[in-house]
């Protein structure tokens, strides 16, 4: 993959580096400042590896008072910062600069609170997904959002790319389950949006829902309240294998369509039902082209009906297997290949390149034949992985990445799938955020005034555009220049009116 285009390093920041450190030492006694190279590999890229880039320093913060400090040093001083949770993005949103700070979050790393009586509990972002879930167990309790990488990604990491997982289609994203954040931004201020209570926040502009999915460009959230749900009483999984992929795209349609929302409903591809199945032996059948894993919970006799329900839509629908899990332990293995399906594939290719897009359900088997035609234009092979339910799209594309033309061909055809999700109607991401991955592919959804106003709000957090530069927006614009713009623009749709 070339290189994305990034922000020019300003050589001064990098003639400084020695003084930075001792400066952001002697403010932050507690925290670890990084400065040896080999020490800053660690940091170079995030999940999305064919992207690196040393940055200038690391620093550990200890406290949200540290963050303030750093943040606020690093506004005074016109050096850019670049948040970092886990670094599981896939997108390059942890990508850093060379003459950046980056900001680890690591250390944020405490269940600061349970409130069982409210369904809540209060989190530092570096706290792993899985492990509120574990902290909450003895209440009944756990987080909806699981993607699969659950067992390393950070709650903060979560926040800012939105994530979703398995569960996400009847149960939510993340921004359905976070309640409140604690956001320092880069002048130092330190701002709570939403309500750390799990009241009602009340009425005005919810800021709090721009800023999750805000992949690190408006603040830094060092807490967040997130809502806990009672662990439903029974669960069973169900196993629909079919000889097609887009058999099995038009049953989850089906499903949807007859009013049934599955606690989760996931499909993949024959290539990844059987690395999956190799790598964990879930138990998966391997005489078919396409399986869904389709899961539902809630009373037994609920789920009794339901399964029985979705079995028959999948027989209806052409399945050629069907077969409903009979334990907890068996439900667990069914979706443990799935969640491992990412590194099972990467057990049979060198390298892979993991994509994200969103598309309508009902035109998942038109952009499956699609996905397949490209596979054979760039001669690449690809295993699909979909949260099938709500139309969120992973397929793998598998590649050498010593082979300069088969990266090429990746990329390329990487950003033909997000055109093609784009054109039936969906978006460029559901969970990985754009990063710089999708970045130049922006104006294929939006328009220039789009991007221009999604600016503006990058500049009302952040007017000097130091956080987290290069990512999202396509082209920078300095926040005075966007201002300029759209006073051009309405002085061009109301000629001769005095508008200022």
């Amino acid at each position: 993959m070339s290189t994305p285009c990034m922000p020019a390093p300003d050589e001064r920041i990098l003639a400084r580096r020695d003084e930075i450190a001792g400066n952001l030492a002697a403010l932050c006694p507690q925290a670890e400042v990084i400065t040896e190279p080999e020490a800053l590999r660690a940091y170079e890229s995030d999940g999305l590896t064919a992207y690196r880039q040393i940055p200038l320093l690391a620093i550990l913060p200890a406290d949200t008072q540290e963050v303030r400090r750093i943040l606020q040093y690093c506004h005074e001083q016109g050096i850019r910062v670049v948040p970092r949770g886990s670094g599981t993005s896939l997108s390059g949103g942890a990508l850093p600069l060379a003459d950046a700070v980056l900001l680890s979050m690591a250390r944020f790393n405490r269940v600061l609170k349970v409130d069982a009586d409210n369904r809540l509990a209060l989190v530092q972002p570096g706290v792993p997904n899985l492990e509120i879930s574990r902290a909450v167990q003895p209440h009944g309790l756990y987080y909806a959002p699981d993607p699969s990488s659950q067992i390393i990604c950070s709650i903060g990491g979560n926040v800012a790319e939105n994530a979703g997982g398995v569960h996400c289609l009847k149960y939510g994203m993340t921004s359905n389950n976070v309640l409140a954040v604690k956001m320092v931004l880069m002048s130092g201020e330190v701002v709570q949006l939403g309500n750390l209570h799990g009241e009602a926040a009340g009425a005005g502009l919810d800021l709090l829902g721009v800023a999750v999915g805000s992949e690190g460009l408006l603040g830094v959230v060092t807490e967040v309240a997130v809502r806990l749900l009672p662990r439903p009483p029974v669960a069973r999984a169900l196993l629909a294998g079919f000889g097609s992929v887009e058999e099995a795209g038009a049953c989850v349609a089906a499903v949807i369509a007859a009013g049934i929302i599955p606690a989760g409903m996931e499909l993949m591809d024959r290539l990844a039902t059987k690395a999956a199945e190799d790598f964990v032996q879930a138990g998966y059948p391997l005489d078919v082209d396409a399986l869904l894993i389709i899961e539902v919970d809630g009373t037994d006799a609920e789920v009794q009906e339901l399964a029985e329900r979705v079995g028959r839509i999948a027989r209806q629908q052409g399945a050629i297997s069907v077969r409903l899990s009979q334990s907890e332990e068996e439900r667990q293995r069914f979706w443990a290949g799935r969640k491992a399906a990412f590194p099972a594939v990467g057990r049979i290719a060198p390298d892979y390149y993991c994509m994200d897009g969103t598309i309508p359900r009902h035109r998942l088997p038109e952009v499956l034949r699609g996905i397949a035609d490209l596979s054979r234009k760039y001669r690449l092979a690809v295993a699909n992985v979909f949260h099938a339910g709500d139309g969120n799209l992973h397929p793998l594309i598998l590649y050498d990445s010593n082979n300069p033309d088969e990266l090429r061909r990746a990329e390329k055809f990487g950003a033909d799938i997000l055109r093609l999700c784009v054109r039936v109607g969906g978006v460029l991401t559901g969970e990985h955020g754009v990063g710089v991955e999708k970045r130049d592919l922006m104006p294929e959804m939006f328009s220039e005034t789009d991007l221009d106003q999604q600016i503006r709000i990058k500049c009302a957090f952040d007017e000097k555009q130091l956080l987290n530069p290069g990512k999202v927006f396509p082209r920078l614009k300095r926040c005075g220049e966007v201002s300029a713009t759209q006073a051009r623009r309405l002085q061009e749709r109301f000629p001769g009116v005095d508008l200022f």
